[in-house]
């Protein structure tokens, strides 16, 4: 790992990195109690504490207390939850005597580059020498490291408010910006908008410029589970069919070769990755992926011929890589198409990328253009808010704030819903919902499916309910109406009339509904066993039977209409590829 001390003009850099310590940055911090957790920290002005909010309130590390810095996880409190692919992004301070220690991982390299140096200059600064063990300018040495691993958990413990170096003061809202957010199904949803974070720029030795993150956003949420949100990293497991080098690298071991051409992963492990990421969204292509962290950045991987990574450049990508050209932007979510990705911002702004050359209008910006970097679609959506988006490989729909439903790109079988069968170049309001409310949507190859909120009366009262929409190839009875034949505007499922709709999920060749009550339905081809009903003909919308399945209306569908490469866990959601459906609990 390098140091920035070390670098030629040393005031210059390490001003750079005091600039970024006082900007903050979200680190993960060990502790005594609990499983690590996310938490803002900064730089007082006065370059005398370490300041950060945990459970609430705004803690105090006093600098002048610190005795050493110690890279790596070396200390019994990292012993807990060792993690050593994560080592080099790792440090510990040393305080109280060396009866304590604050451990923290960074997200990336540069990041913990800047961390170290910073604090280096400042500890060496006040003690008159280097207090850092086993770094120098020329690298991590082998140092004696007795003292810091000590038989007690409770001496290594961090947050003991009793210790005089560490002061509780009430949170101060205007120190940490907040943002909100929530978890989101494949098709997500938009419901909270925050201020962004700004990036720095630190530049290095010669002319080389690398990204630290400065953002301090803390997570919360709005129904009441702040603290939850930051106590479980969201990490990503994948497995299924993995095609060597140019899509996905799995495990540990950066050296692994892989075996002919593809080796597919048959547990879930977890996926491979430079930086220390915090996910909050992830969504699967066919041959690439893309996730978004909770601090709003995107990050791609897989392959990147026609420019779906968004990176740039057309070389494919075996690990998450940041999309530099939104990091200035606070990212919501993404989708992903076999040929294109989307974004959305917490401001309701989309962006898309990809190869526009396999379908005119397929990115929305009116051309056949490939774009290899992200671009805001403008035009018919400017003054309206994105709230969620889903992607067919020729297609894309999405709902804004107000529940207009628009969808553009080739309109073969009517999967646009516009009444004939054209292809449309920007996103356009389907007329024929125009008033309703929309409140999902789903996009299979050449079908897709909605749920549009509708009044119904029932006795003396009136009440809203979600009635199932569906539209485009009518083949293999994938709509539900008993019939193969396409409709070219969105037609009620009439079979399922009487039921109210939570979600919906779009493959090759079936739909999948969620009903309010926790109900699923299903419809479409019976070759894979994929309706869920042995009893199914496949002519008609049929119940998922499995008496096993305890279902509530909070449930999300996952099913992802090509073969997908990558899948996740994290916080016990769970997905699966291929010929299947997959539900969370």
């Amino acid at each position: 790992m390098a140091d920035l001390v070390s670098y030629g003009n040393v005031e210059r850099d390490i001003e750079q990195a005091l600039i970024a310590l006082k900007k903050g940055a979200q680190l993960l911090k060990y502790g005594r109690k609990g499983k690590p957790k996310f938490c803002p920290f900064r730089l007082s002005n006065d370059e005398t504490s370490l300041i950060w909010i945990s459970n609430g309130g705004e803690k105090r590390l006093k600098l002048a207390t610190v005795s050493k810095i110690v890279p790596g996880q070396r200390t019994a409190v990292f012993q807990r939850y060792l993690r050593p692919e994560k080592d080099y992004l790792s440090f510990s301070l040393v305080y109280s005597n060396r009866k304590r220690t604050l451990d923290l991982i960074c997200k990336d390299k540069v990041e913990a580059e800047v961390w170290i140096a910073g604090l280096k200059a400042l500890i060496s600064g006040q003690a008159g020498r280097s207090k850092i063990d086993g770094w120098s300018d020329g690298g991590l040495s082998i140092a004696d490291s007795r003292d810091l691993t000590l038989s007690s958990p409770t001496n290594s413990s961090v947050c003991a408010s009793r210790d005089f170096s560490i002061v509780e003061t009430p949170s101060n809202s205007n120190t940490f910006p907040r943002t909100s957010r929530t978890e989101n199904s494949v098709s997500s949803e938009r419901s909270h908008v925050a201020s962004e974070s700004p990036n720095m720029l630190v530049r290095g030795p010669g002319s080389d410029v690398f990204r630290v993150s400065v953002s301090s956003v803390q997570s919360s949420s709005s129904h009441g589970s702040a603290p939850d949100d930051c106590d479980a990293l969201g990490d990503v497991y994948i497995w299924g069919e993995v095609l060597c080098d140019s899509v996905v690298r799995v495990g540990a071991d950066r050296n692994a070769s892989c075996v002919g051409s593809r080796s597919d992963v048959l547990i879930p492990k977890p996926l491979e990755s430079n930086v220390c990421l915090d996910v909050h969204h992830i969504a699967c292509g066919v041959k690439h992926a893309a996730l978004v962290s909770r601090q709003g950045e995107v990050f791609t991987w897989g392959d990147a011929s026609g420019g779906r990574l968004g990176h740039g450049m057309g070389k494919d990508v075996s690990g998450p890589q940041l999309i530099e050209s939104l990091a200035a932007t606070s990212v919501d979510f993404v989708a992903c198409g076999e040929f294109h990705t989307c974004a959305v911002t917490m401001t309701g702004e989309i962006y898309t990328w990809g190869d526009g050359t396999h379908c005119v209008g397929l990115l929305g910006h009116g051309t056949d253009v490939s774009h290899w970097i992200p671009k805001r679609i403008s035009g018919p959506l400017e003054g309206l808010q994105v709230a969620s988006v889903s992607c067919g490989p020729w297609h894309t729909a999405l709902i804004t704030s107000t529940g207009q439903l628009f969808t553009f790109g080739d309109g073969t079988f009517g999967v646009l819903g516009h009444g004939d069968k054209e292809t449309v170049f920007y996103p356009r309001e389907v007329e024929s919902l125009s008033g309703l409310r929309t409140i999902a949507v789903a996009c299979g190859v050449w079908h897709a499916a909605a749920i549009v909120e509708v009044i119904v009366t029932q006795s003396s009262s009136s009440i809203s309910s979600g009635k199932l929409f569906t539209w485009g190839d009518g083949d293999k009875s994938r709509l539900g109406h008993g019939d193969k034949e396409s409709r070219l505007k969105p037609t009620c499922v009439s079979a399922l009339i009487d039921h109210s709709f939570h979600r919906v999920a779009c493959g090759h060749s079936l739909t999948v509904g969620l009903t309010t009550s926790g109900k699923i339905y299903t419809m479409g081809s019976t070759v894979y066993g994929q309706l869920g009903n042995p009893n199914a003909d496949g002519k008609l919308p049929c119940l998922v039977e499995d008496t096993s399945l305890s279902l509530s209306p909070a449930i999300f569908i996952f099913f992802f209409h090509p073969p997908v490469k990558f899948l996740k866990i994290t916080k016990e959601k769970t997905a699966i590829s291929k010929n299947t459906t997959a539900v969370t609990t």
